[in-house]
């Protein structure tokens, strides 16, 4: 199988799941936070402007995945994105609030990032 087309398809699952991630953040009742250990949460503002965020994420990860040539800099910031998240997931875990759903989204968006760094490294600079 193709390293671009492996790559493309990576993009476009990280898009759907940042989709996902956005738009449950943006609908989901308060009180629902608690399942995922936020507990005591109150206010909306910052889910769903967190909500907001990735969408917005979601746009860029997908239009990465359309035409990776073009929009080699989206796979860059796609790289950058993913292992700050996990840097201030994991440190938020560790030093400020032990949420359970904080640290496996610090997982998920390290193995990502480091999913879409092997396979761009491996993809050559001109891409059919």
């Amino acid at each position: 199988m193709k390293i671009s087309f492996t790559l493309s398809v990576l993009l476009y699952l990280i898009a759907l799941h940042s989709f996902i991630v956005g738009f449950a953040l943006v609908i989901i009742p308060i009180d629902a936070l608690d399942f995922f250990g936020y507990n005591n949460y109150e206010g909306s503002f910052f889910k769903v402007q967190g909500g907001v965020f990735h969408l917005v994420m979601a746009l860029i990860y997908f239009i990465a995945a359309r035409d990776l040539s073009r929009n080699r800099i989206l796979i860059y910031l796609t790289i950058i994105f993913k292992f700050t998240a996990t840097a201030f997931l994991f440190s938020y875990y560790l030093f400020i609030d032990r949420i359970w759903m904080v640290a496996a989204s610090g997982a998920g968006d390290f193995i990502m990032g480091i999913l879409v760094l092997m396979l761009f490294l491996r993809l050559p600079e001109s891409v059919d």
